[in-house]
């Protein structure tokens, strides 16, 4: 089992231990961390090799963990590139891009991202024989950002195709459609790219980091869980800061129309702030499924009761 997966099972057994965690994993000034600094810590912690149930209480080796943690992927041990890396994904979405919802090329480049991010930070132990994985994602990737850009884009063509302008019209297409667009396009990303996952299965390890199998029960679960991850992140950051403008703007505390734009921006990129550690934090990163959850041929080979694999973010 990989380090970074041993130091979720120690210390990301709560919500908020993992919540804790990400806050600092996030922290975008990790993104400037070299290669060769992030491969001597990654020696660090290999050389001190910690026990699942021993705490971390080191500040050396836990700086070390949380370098790990936001810029290796824990199946390949390959240094993630740099814009998507867990802290890339804060700086690389600027408020004012998500806001321009209405264009059909930022929701491409939108999605694009996020379907990239998905496909460098999801389960990496999938394989099959009669193809190539890789490029089954790309093109999985592919059809899933056109989809999703159009499907984003559509209610606002619609709109002005009929030329729908009412109030109510408006309130609709401009405010309330959306977050639930968003959540539901991002969790659909999520379940295309990383569909090989459930059809080919994922590592399950026992509890000393022991591969016994690949389960296709395990790789459900796994997608499942990061696609609500994924929903809830995207549906909340555009869900609560239109609730909060719109008391904003009818109690007139901020008439003037440029500032109402930089309040709108400055309270997107604060709930995305928060919703992204949130969101991270909701399932554990180092999954565990129950025996009894498992396909029969992996159950047969092993007396273990605990089962662990990699969710992926």
């Amino acid at each position: 089992m990989d380090g970074n997966l041993r130091f979720w099972r120690a210390e990301g057994q709560t919500f908020f231990q993992r919540f804790l965690l990400w806050a600092d994993a996030l922290d975008p000034l990790l993104l400037l961390k070299s290669s060769n600094e992030i491969k001597r810590n990654r020696l660090l912690i290999q050389i001190n090799e910690k026990t699942p149930s021993e705490p971390i209480q080191n500040n050396q080796k836990k700086q070390a963990f949380l370098l790990s943690l936001s810029s290796v992927h824990p199946d390949t041990g390959k240094i993630i590139p740099v814009l998507f890396r867990p802290p890339g994904r804060f700086s690389s979405l600027n408020p004012e891009f998500m806001f321009s919802y209405n264009l059909l090329f930022l929701q491409f480049v939108f999605h694009s991202y996020t379907t990239a991010f998905t496909l460098l930070n999801g389960n990496g132990t999938p394989k099959a024989e009669e193809y190539s994985l890789q490029q089954k994602q790309i093109l999985l990737g592919l059809g899933a950002v056109s989809y999703s850009a159009c499907v984003g884009a559509l209610p606002l063509v619609f709109m002005n195709r009929y030329t729908l302008k009412s109030s109510l019209m408006q309130l609709i297409v401009r405010r309330l459609l959306p977050a639930p667009l968003f959540g539901l396009t991002s969790a659909f990303n999520v379940a295309m790219v990383r569909s090989p996952e459930f059809d080919n299965g994922i590592e399950v390890m026992d509890r000393n980091g022991k591969v016994v199998g690949v389960s296709k029960k395990a790789g459900e679960k796994a997608v499942r869980e990061t696609a609500l991850s994924r929903a809830a992140l995207f549906g909340t950051t555009f869900f609560l800061p239109e609730v909060f403008m719109y008391f904003v703007q009818r109690a007139r505390f901020v008439k003037n129309p440029r500032a109402l734009g930089t309040v709108r921006m400055f309270v997107i990129m604060s709930v995305l702030a928060g919703m992204l550690p949130v969101s991270f934090s909701m399932f554990p990163q180092c999954g565990e499924i129950k025996r009894a959850d498992l396909e029969p041929e992996i159950v047969s080979s092993t007396e273990e009761t605990e089962f662990f694999y990699n969710r992926g973010i």
